[in-house]
């Protein structure tokens, strides 16, 4: 089983979502967060005065996926986050020892 982490621009998320759903994926946890990467903020002119903005709108999606599984949801996100812009986000992906449905006590993909 694997643990998929992206982090991604909020404007993107109904795209992610639409695609993750199309390939069979039903389940995921969608958070909002900020953050920066390379591009460390930016700067914005207010009525006349500059400030900078440190920490930047992003998106959390996690996901737990069948090790079958993980390798299109990752091309799947990739496509349909990019503009090829900085900025765009990241993905993260981690081996995922167990899970446990607490209501039926099922483990293993089963619990996905």
């Amino acid at each position: 089983m694997k643990y998929i982490i992206a982090i991604i621009q909020p404007a993107k998320l109904t795209a992610v979502h639409d695609a993750l759903l199309e390939i069979g994926i039903t389940g995921m946890t969608v958070t909002e967060v900020q953050g920066y990467g390379r591009q460390k903020g930016k700067s914005e002119i207010y009525r006349g005065a500059e400030y900078t903005v440190h920490f930047l709108p992003k998106v959390k999606i996690e996901l737990a996926l069948p090790a079958k599984m993980f390798a299109k949801a990752i091309d799947v996100i990739k496509t349909a986050s990019s503009s090829g812009k900085i900025g765009d986000g990241k993905i993260f992906i981690f081996d995922l020892q167990e899970a446990v449905r607490i209501r039926t006590n099922e483990t293993g993909d089963s619990a996905l």
